[in-house]
């Protein structure tokens, strides 16, 4: 995981993780990262403080600090709960409903779900609400025939 401190089109500074620099530049580009202030996708990563660690010790030894950032908003004390904005947070959680409703109130089909989809699809079986595994490719030839799938999202906390 990658933090980087980020900064808007008006200036407004924050912090995000991500899962590599690659994973940042993807989700800038389609706009997933924006701003808790004012809610801009037009984010750029801002100037940051390496964290060095020393040989000796294995501790880490701050580098030179940068000049600090005027902050224009309310500014957050530094701690583990300002690492996700409350946004990010509330989020977290409607995708948590989401997918809990979806487990809840669907049939898990495992791997049989393009087939199944195609069933009920071209009217072999009766429609009710399904959820499995496809691969992208798999994916993308349902949606090329005609037949809606979308991905369950993936929580950060399920990978742990």
């Amino acid at each position: 995981m990658i933090r980087y401190a980020l900064r808007c089109e008006r200036d407004h500074t924050f912090e995000s993780w991500f899962q590599s620099s690659s994973a940042y530049e993807s989700q800038v580009k389609r706009k997933l990262v924006e701003c808790p202030t004012c809610g801009s996708t037009k984010v750029e990563k801002a100037i940051m403080a390496p964290r060095i660690v020393s040989k000796k010790g294995r501790e880490a030894v701050p580098a030179p600090a940068a000049p600090a950032p005027v902050p224009t908003q309310e500014v957050i004390p530094p701690g583990p709960t300002s690492l996700l904005m409350a946004q990010e947070r509330e989020l977290r959680a409607k995708l948590k409903e989401l997918r809990d409703h979806i487990v809840k109130n669907a049939d898990d089909v495992g791997e049989r779900f393009p087939t199944e989809a195609r069933k009920m699809h071209y009217g072999e079986t009766e429609h009710r609400p399904i959820y499995g595994e496809a691969s992208l490719d798999e994916a993308r030839e349902l949606i090329e025939e005609g037949i809606e799938v979308a991905p369950i999202p993936v929580l950060p906390d399920d990978r742990n």
